[in-house]
């Protein structure tokens, strides 16, 4: 008897995997179902771009290779991509008006290798603009066309944030818009909209996702990464995700892909979690501090241990991180100027001019912002007393880390230090944006994985994420950690009212 497509929404990713496998539901049943899904919450704005015919074209060619046997391991999921990736059957604007209308001739490596293994894009999904902002309200959705709001409201209470840059990444798995989406994680913008949804997200170790086709932030810390319901389906995206790419991507690491599922279920028995005293402090509030502590309660009873651990230099990560990441955006987006791709201002005298006004209309207030931080700390007689400054002192936060894993497994604390926000509340003052960044921003810097696991709810009902931690490579392990903590608990199976 086939499945009921009613029922669709509420299935974890590997359980529509099985369902598709199984052929209890087709995947054009699968994608229409999911297509309607954004058509009935079209006032969330999560997507900046669909087009329906190339989804179900996708999801009839996975029924074909479903009856005929060889069906990858995403075969006929649908999912939505974060509009960093260039997709070549969808518009690309990194929320940017500056690339309004853009069409990239190929795919990026990370959506290719994901529609190798079967899965089926639904649309490119909005975000801060090129992806700068904790909050999604740097998107410049509404100038792209976007008839839904800007930023995307988060669907647990529609007057706060998401959290961003990846925002509707999130928002689109915590109103089963969709069962899994790709995120980016430069400072912590996979975790925290995932702690702020009450999902579950994962940034790999630097360099494990190739970032070929993903339009460029700040490129020593940018990294692909999935957002899921569980960690078991974040483990499938990301083994389908990860792995070299040697022509096309330098910093991609030659490590073949692996599979991340395979420690999912050993026990925690024994397992060392470090809690640094940093990440507690009076700046996070009491709800979240509430809710993580009990979930470090809930991975004793699982077997696991405490261990403190201290991680001295965490306040230095936020001055460090906006030195480099707009020093690197700075030299990033020099190549939209209106000459080869994107948009270009109607009146202009000369080419200075043309580069003037195109990037003055083109760029929000908070990329001129970057940009001209990073410009600055690059300039002739700043460049010694800031940026190599805070390349240094990144350094000092990486051996920080390994320090600490001398005593510990895994790290374990707030993904932020509190719930998300009032949508325009923090508007006027971009510093408190960044304060918010303060507990994911150090593993960033230093290539760690991490991952946000919702661990309960704090003040006025709004999710509460715990961050996990682990030293190079590590990823598996922390996503057995989130998976054993699930098997336990209900958190990531709740949903928003409404959904």
């Amino acid at each position: 008897m086939a499945l009921s497509t009613i029922d669709l929404h509420d299935l974890e990713l590997v359980e529509l995997t099985a369902c598709l496998r199984e052929r209890k539901v087709s995947a054009i049943e699968t994608a229409r179902h999911f297509l309607a899904r954004a058509h009935k919450h079209e006032a969330l704005g999560v997507y900046l771009d669909r087009n329906e015919a190339i989804t179900l074209a996708q999801a009839s060619a996975a029924d074909q290779r479903i009856a005929g046997g060889t069906a990858g391991t995403l075969e006929g999921v649908p999912i939505a991509h974060k509009d960093i990736f260039v997709t070549k059957d969808f518009v690309t604007t990194a929320g940017s008006r500056i690339l309004h209308g853009y069409r990239s001739p190929f795919d990026a490596t990370v959506v290719a290798r994901l529609a190798a293994q079967g899965a089926v894009t639904l649309g490119k999904l909005n975000c801060d603009e090129f992806a700068m902002g904790s909050s999604n309200e740097n998107s410049a959705a509404t100038a792209l066309g976007q008839t839904g709001p800007a930023p995307v409201p988060n669907p647990w209470n529609t007057a706060h944030i998401p959290g961003g840059s990846s925002g509707a990444s999130a928002v689109a798995v915590a109103a089963r818009l969709a069962p899994g989406t790709t995120g980016t994680d430069t400072g912590g913008s996979i975790r925290q909209p995932a702690s702020f949804c009450g999902v579950t997200g994962i940034k790999p170790t630097y360099g494990r996702a190739s970032r070929y086709g993903m339009v460029a932030f700040a490129s020593s810390l940018d990294q692909a990464g999935p957002m899921a319901r569980t960690a078991r389906d974040c483990a499938l995206l990301l083994s389908a995700m990860c792995g070299p790419d040697p022509d096309r991507d330098s910093t991609a690491l030659d490590m073949e892909a692996e599979d991340f599922s395979r420690l999912l279920e050993q026990p925690l028995a024994g397992v060392r979690i470090g809690v640094p005293h940093e990440f507690f402090g009076p700046g996070v509030s009491a709800d979240v501090a509430r809710a993580v502590d009990a979930a470090l309660a809930q991975f004793e009873q699982l077997g696991a241990r405490r261990v403190p651990v201290s991680l001295p230099r965490t306040e230095l990560a936020i001055p460090v991180y906006y030195i480099i990441a707009p020093a690197e955006a700075s030299s990033n987006l020099s190549r939209f100027d209106g000459v080869k791709f994107g948009h270009r201002a109607a009146q202009y005298s000369d080419l200075a001019d043309m580069y003037r006004k195109t990037r003055t209309e083109g760029f929000g207030d908070e990329v001129k912002r970057r940009i001209m931080i990073g410009t600055y700390v690059l300039s002739h007689g700043y460049y010694d007393a800031y940026y190599l400054q805070a390349q240094k002192i990144r350094r000092m936060l990486a051996d920080d880390f390994q320090q600490a894993f001398k005593q510990c497994d895994v790290i374990a604390g707030p993904v932020a230090p509190t719930v998300a926000w009032k949508i325009g509340e923090k508007s006027d003052d971009p510093v408190a944006n960044y304060l918010a960044d303060i507990f994911t921003l150090p593993a960033s810097l230093a290539g760690l994985p991490g991952m946000s696991v919702p661990v309960g709810f704090g003040e006025g009902g709004l999710p509460v994420g715990l961050q996990l931690m682990g030293n190079y490579f590590q990823e598996a392990q922390l996503l057995q950690m989130a998976h054993q903590f699930q098997l336990a608990t209900d958190y990531h199976r709740r949903k928003p009212q409404g959904f």
